[in-house]
């Protein structure tokens, strides 16, 4: 990978988002997934609700409609089709006794809405968060109804109550046996957007907003140190995906916003490069672009659009020559003898990543660089 040099001025982040957004839609199948990335081994034919929410979410904020609702169809129909086992897991969970992580949801679907045939670290909950949180946000940005995804949005609000607080893989498919803020803050997200919504009947929404209000209980105890957000409940460490709860989730603010984004700043953002945590190892622990923009819009939402500038600026010198921008790049490895094994393994890092662009979009749209006409 070459390393990051040159910072591109402004005219060229204006051309970046538009290319991007383009990129997203030409590679957009025709079902509504975003593939994670086209070509990367591990992620080629496959579609994370969590990625896909992210991506879905810069469409829409950059005008991009239709193409965030054939997203939110294609998680429609993924959820629905699986409403026989959302029946099992909720039931199940009422009755004391939890089906076993196998049992439940998967994080990634194939382009089609079929379960994947290979292994995977499969268990996780952030991204039916996230999808109720992208879809809510939508809905209310362009003033569309959430009618037609009413019940899988009613399917997730129960799959969540049930099962909220059992540990899960987190966004980077690792610690099983945690329970992670991120995906807390996921979870609190898209319950408060559909509540506040006014969607949900009486006893569904009284129940988010029960749940809503313990996990907020939780994170404000076992979920902080030293007064910023921490990696899982009961550690001291942070983690880069903790910036997305301060925005655009906007599900933390205050002191322990600025903390957290200060606390993410300060150990793992070097020179605009943001790594996800300090013991990475995955590619050698790179930097990765779509982290840099998420710490860029915990910037803004702090009133500091300087440094979110920097951030976009940074994540824009990630792109290649094809005008592609990768997952990470290889600047300031945490652990370089890992990024071979790891190449070995896969092949090279993921490029395009779909997220990396979109988050690249939020940015830019955040920052007034680009409006949701273009």
């Amino acid at each position: 990978m070459t390393e990051v040099v040159n910072r591109p001025p402004t005219d060229e982040l204006v051309r970046l988002a538009r290319s991007s957004s383009a990129l997203i839609l030409s590679l957009q199948d025709e079902s509504g997934a975003y593939p994670a990335s086209p070509t990367f081994s591990a992620y080629r034919g496959y579609s994370w609700l969590r990625d896909g929410a992210f991506i879905a979410d810069g469409m829409s904020a950059i005008g991009e409609i239709d193409s965030a609702e054939r997203f939110f169809g294609w998680c429609s129909r993924v959820i629905t089709d699986r409403s026989a086992q959302i029946f099992v897991i909720v039931d199940a969970a009422a009755d004391g006794s939890p089906v076993a992580d196998s049992e439940m949801l998967g994080t990634r679907f194939t382009l089609a809405g079929d379960d994947g045939s290979d292994d995977w670290w499969d268990f996780q909950l952030d991204g039916y968060g996230t999808w109720l949180w992208a879809v809510s946000d939508h809905a209310l940005r362009h003033g569309h109804p959430l009618d037609q995804w009413l019940p899988a949005i009613e399917l997730t609000v129960d799959y969540l109550v049930s099962s909220w607080s059992r540990p899960c893989f987190d966004w980077w498919e690792e610690n099983p046996d945690r329970v992670h803020v991120s995906t807390l803050g996921c979870i609190a997200a898209g319950l408060d957007r559909i509540a506040r919504a006014g969607v949900l009947d009486a006893p569904r929404h009284h129940r988010a907003v029960e749940v809503l209000d313990a996990i907020r209980a939780l994170i404000a105890t076992d979920g902080m140190a030293d007064g910023h957000l921490v990696k899982w409940l009961g550690s001291s460490d942070v983690d880069s995906s903790l910036a997305a709860l301060i925005f655009p989730l906007a599900v933390i603010d205050g002191t322990a916003a600025s903390c957290t984004i200060a606390a993410i700043d300060s150990q793992l953002n070097v020179d605009g490069g943001v790594h996800r945590y300090r013991t990475d190892t995955f590619y050698g622990g790179g930097q990765w672009p779509l982290l840099s923009c998420m710490l860029g819009l915990g910037f803004v939402a702090l009133g500091e659009p300087a440094r979110a500038l920097e951030q976009l600026r940074w994540a824009a010198s990630t792109v290649t020559a094809a005008g592609e921008m990768p997952e990470q790049v290889a600047n300031h490895l945490r652990e370089p003898a890992m990024r071979d094994e790891w190449i070995e393994r896969w092949g090279a890092v993921a490029t395009p990543l779909l997220w990396s662009h979109a988050m690249y979009i939020r940015l830019a749209v955040e920052l007034g660089i680009m409006g949701n006409d273009a």
